[in-house]
């Protein structure tokens, strides 16, 4: 597994907590890793039932390569 970290960019007020899909709570923040170049890896879990979600996420959507999608450029020619 990659080494976990909690970046200096990363508020932990701004992520946003997904609810568990078993039992309905929100969910903690329970690891941050290093994900392909543009993104972190997630992982999520829940206090009350142990489950764990993960999500892949871009450290800076305005920077990344998704950035097409908010501008309507899935058909953008390549």
């Amino acid at each position: 597994m990659p080494y976990a970290f909690l970046s200096s960019r990363l508020q932990l007020s701004t992520i946003e907590r997904p609810r568990c899909s078993k039992c309905d709570a929100r969910m903690n923040l329970a690891q941050v890793a290093r994900g392909p170049s543009g993104f972190d890896i997630r992982t999520f879990e829940c206090a009350r039932c142990d489950h764990a979600r993960i999500v892949t996420v871009a450290t800076d959507p305005m920077k990344s390569k998704t950035l097409g999608w908010l501008g309507g450029g899935l058909n953008a020619p390549k």
